[in-house]
């Protein structure tokens, strides 16, 4: 079939379609100004492998992650090793080395006809950029931020490969373009460049200054995803959750010798950087038992009025749907999750008793922390009932101290009192926003992109996992569910308005008020920009991926935010897009929350 049959399919059907941006800005006349350079967030980037055990034969150079993982398929516990890090340094094992995949290939395509980066490459390209203006900043994602400049020295082939950049192009500042955990990453930078060797870059308390025209952030985690969670404490999010219920033996068993969850597990717990997306600010960004920021929020859009102003017709619209207590991330039971505050009796796991007695002994075999938990352990955690923010990480470090001890060396999950303590000069802190500072760069402009209009993961219900197979003994319970369209319980976790993996507070918060204008975070009043898109699903299916997309990755094929984009590379700024651009309650939600600026 022509390439070119399903747009005139399409065309003959809807009429014609509006050109890419690429097209519209060159008709503009708009040309290729500032260079630019992308971050690729956590398993979008390729990993190939340099070195491998014998069962590895025949696959230097290959790609282990992306591409077509055909080898997942042949050789399922090969692939695990290979792909999983040194469990008690977080680096190489021994005997293997699997690395990023450098170059603009790294991370256009994930898979075969699966965009991540291509087609905003391909838009740039009409207007003149090419691989001279354009730099895809790859990096091994698996490893904790201040370990890829130990091992592969990424941080600093950053740092010139910007100065490089913009020395070789008339020396017009960089646009900095990372999206989803490369936003992390990217704020990780900004402090390493400019603090002293040998714990930072040593370019001075100048150098985003100097090189940097903005930040375009592309679906950030500022503040970190209850999705996380899920995916530490029980190996699932609701996509795996639903296919657990529908067949539970199978995804708990080693039937196919595939990749079953607890090889998951094993494998991604000692992939550092899943850490660094544990929510930030505990209680006060997240809300507590009984309140949150986001309360009030209907997952059908329609707002939940006021008494004062509440006419007949919404009367019933309200009392129809529970208020939700997002704040209580993990609750142990449906119950539990909609019981009075005064009715919740927590009982402290914390100096519960550990002990080896695991009902099955098979779960030895591929080794999670939970065997040495013991009975006694497990059923402290269910009984405790109710885990908000703060309580999350004190419950992560119960189920998986080894792994929370190399994360805790890594990441920080706190609101700093004082940001001149020293304390804070210690890299575990510097892709944390409320334990830092932006840089001392007036000129500069930050902003935050994401979609919205997407039902986003933001808390559980659990229950203990009965399942004489299983080798992790907590499992969402999918059997709490509401068929109503206002609720947000749908298959045991509630949601709320994001963009399918980052809840709006998390993406938006920074830029709508801990950052907006001078504070104690962004001392020098970097000019910040909250831009929404309200999420459009394609048409057909012709559409691809649609071009008017929210989605957490899809949003990287929407039209207008990679108009957005290109704008600010060919010179623009905040104001020639029309500043802020909002559909969610980001500012409302912001106000509710009670932080010190």
């Amino acid at each position: 079939m022509p390439a070119s049959f399903p747009q005139y399919v399409t065309e003959a059907i809807t009429g014609p379609l509006p050109d890419p941006p690429g097209v519209k800005l060159k008709k503009e006349g708009l040309k290729a100004m500032h260079p630019v350079i992308f971050i690729p967030g956590i398993v979008t980037g390729g990993l190939e492998l340099w070195e491998g055990k014998q069962c590895a034969d025949g696959l230097f150079r290959k790609r282990l992650w992306g591409g077509t993982f055909g080898e997942v398929y042949k050789r399922p516990l090969c692939w695990v090793e290979h792909m999983s890090l040194d469990n008690e340094t977080g680096l190489d094992p021994a005997g293997i080395r699997t690395r990023a995949v450098s170059g603009l290939v790294a991370a256009d395509y994930f898979a075969p006809g699966y965009f991540v980066w291509a087609v905003l490459i391909a838009n740039l390209a009409h207007i003149g950029y090419e691989e001279k203006n354009m730099y895809m900043a790859a990096y091994d994602w698996r490893l904790s931020f201040q370990n890829t400049e130990v091992r592969d020295q990424t941080l600093s082939r950053m740092k010139s490969n910007i100065e490089l950049m913009v020395s070789t192009n008339g020396g017009k500042k960089a646009v900095i373009v990372p999206h989803s955990m490369g936003v992390l990453y990217f704020l990780h930078f900004m402090k390493w460049v400019e603090a002293p060797a040998p714990m930072g870059g040593g370019g001075g308390p100048d150098w985003c200054a100097k090189y940097i025209k903005a930040v375009m952030n592309i679906g950030g985690p500022f503040l970190g995803v209850p999705k996380a969670v899920a995916g530490l404490f029980s190996a699932e999010a609701k996509d795996v959750a639903v296919a657990r219920a529908i067949a539970p033996g199978f995804l708990d068993t080693d039937i196919f010798r595939l990749q079953t969850l607890q090889h998951v597990m094993r494998m991604t717990r000692t992939w550092d950087s899943t850490m660094s997306m544990i929510p930030k600010g505990g209680d006060t960004i997240w809300g507590g038992l009984d309140w949150s920021p986001e309360q009030g929020y209907t997952c059908s859009g329609k707002k939940q009025k006021n008494n004062e102003t509440r006419g007949e017709e919404s009367e019933s619209l309200v009392t129809k749907t529970k208020p939700v207590n997002y704040g209580r991330i993990i609750s142990f039971g449906k119950d539990v999750a909609e019981a009075h505050l005064s009715e919740i009796k927590n009982i402290d796991f914390r100096g519960a008793v550990k002990g080896q007695s695991i009902p099955n002994n098979t779960c030895r075999d591929v080794w999670t922390e939970y065997h040495d938990m013991g009975i006694g352990g497990i059923k402290a955690i269910a009984e405790y009932k109710v885990y908000t923010a703060d309580a999350v990480i004190d419950l992560l470090h119960y189920v998986a101290p080894k792994m929370m001890a190399r994360g805790s060396s890594h990441f920080s999950y706190g609101i700093a009192d004082d940001l001149d303590d020293p304390k804070y000069e210690h890299p575990r802190h510097w892709s944390n926003p409320l334990e830092t500072k932006l840089p001392n760069a007036p000129e500069m402009e930050i902003y935050s992109l994401y979609g919205v209009g997407i039902p986003t993961e933001r808390s559980y219900i659990y229950k203990l996992n009965q399942s004489p197979d299983s080798c992790i003994p907590f499992q969402i319970y999918t059997s709490a569910h509401e068929e109503d369209e206002d609720s947000c319980l749908k298959a045991g976790v509630y949601n709320v308005d994001g963009d399918e993996t980052v809840p709006v507070l998390s993406a938006g918060f920074m830029c709508a008020k801990a950052w907006r204008g001078k504070t104690r975070f962004n001392p020098s009043g970097i000019k910040t920009y909250v831009r929404e898109y309200n999420h459009s699903p394609p048409a057909n299916l012709l559409e691809g991926r649609g071009t008017q997309s929210g989605a957490h990755v899809d949003i990287m094929g929407n039209f207008a935010l990679i108009e957005d984009i290109m704008r600010v590379a060919t010179g623009g700024n905040g104001s020639d897009l029309g500043d802020d651009q909002v559909h969610s309650g980001i500012f409302e939600w912001s106000e509710r929350i009670d932080l010190k600026l």
